[in-house]
C-alpha cells in the first residue's frame, strides 16, 4: 500500500505521522519511509538506526522501493500545486494531517479544494489535539473543545475524517530526539501515545481490505 502524508504548511505533525504510520505498517511487510521533505526530518528521525523500516531520501529510494510492500511518503511543507497533482494521481491513501487550530484549519480547506480535481482518496486525520480530560466529579474522559469544535467543522465541510486523534502527549514530542517511535520511549504516557497511532494504523490496514 502507498500512503502519501500531505500538508500546505509545516509545524502540523506531517513527519511524526508519516514515522508512526511505517511503523505499525512495518508489522504487514516490509515498509519504506521517502522523506521527500527538504527539511530531511525523517531522516534525522532515522539516523540513530532505531527505527524498524528503512528511510530514505528521494534520489535513495531506488534501490530500496521494488522490495517494499508498503511504501510511506512524506511529503515536504507547502507543495506546489502540480506536486500535489502528482501524489493524488499516484497513491493509494493521503493522509491530511491538521492540528485543531484556525489557520491549521484553514490551510487543510486549501488542500481539500486543491484535490477535488483529482477525485483521490483522502482522509483528515487531527494531530497535537489536547487529550481528553476527565468531567469535573466523574471518570469518563471526555473530548476537549478543540476537538469537538475541529470535527463538527470537518463534518460541515463533508471531509472524510480518520475515528483516531493524535494526542499531544510528550513522548509525540521528544521521541524524534531519541530516533525511536512513541512506545520505545521512556514515558509514562507513551503506551496511550502508541495506542493513538495503533488506532490510526488499524483504520489504515483495515480499510484497505
Amino acid at each position: 500500500m502507498d500512503i502519501c502524508i500531505l500538508g500546505l504548511k509545516g509545524g502540523i505533525g506531517k513527519t511524526t505521522t508519516a514515522i508512526h504510520v511505517a511503523a505499525y505498517m512495518q508489522r504487514f511487510g516490509e515498509t519504506l519511509l521517502i522523506d521527500a521533505d527538504k527539511n530531511g526530518s525523517a531522516l534525522q528521525w532515522a539516523e540513530k538506526g532505531l527505527l524498524p523500516f528503512n528511510v530514505c531520501n528521494v534520489e535513495g529510494s531506488v534501490k530500496h522501493i521494488r522490495k517494499a510492500e508498503h511504501v510511506i511518503t512524506d511529503t515536504k511543507a507547502r507543495p506546489e500545486k502540480e506536486e500535489i497533482q502528482a501524489v493524488a494521481e499516484e497513491y493509494d491513501l493521503l493522509i491530511l494531517p491538521t492540528p485543531p487550530k484556525a489557520l491549521d484549519m484553514e490551510a487543510l480547506l486549501k488542500t481539500r479544494d486543491m484535490l477535488i480535481d483529482y477525485g483521490t482518496n483522502y482522509k483528515v486525520l487531527l494531530t497535537i489535539t489536547p487529550p481528553p480530560r476527565k468531567r469535573p466529579g466523574g471518570g469518563e474522559k471526555i473530548p476537549s473543545t478543540k476537538e469537538k469544535e475541529a470535527r463538527e467543522l470537518l463534518e460541515t465541510e463533508e471531509l472524510p475524517i480518520f475515528k483516531s486523534t493524535i494526542y499531544q502527549y510528550t513522548a509525540v514530542e521528544k521521541s524524534p530526539l531519541s530516533g525511536v517511535t512513541v512506545d520505545k520511549y521512556d514515558d509514562s504516557y507513551s503506551a496511550i501515545a502508541w495506542q493513538c497511532y495503533e488506532n490510526l494504523g488499524k483504520e489504515i490496514y483495515d480499510g484497505k481490505k
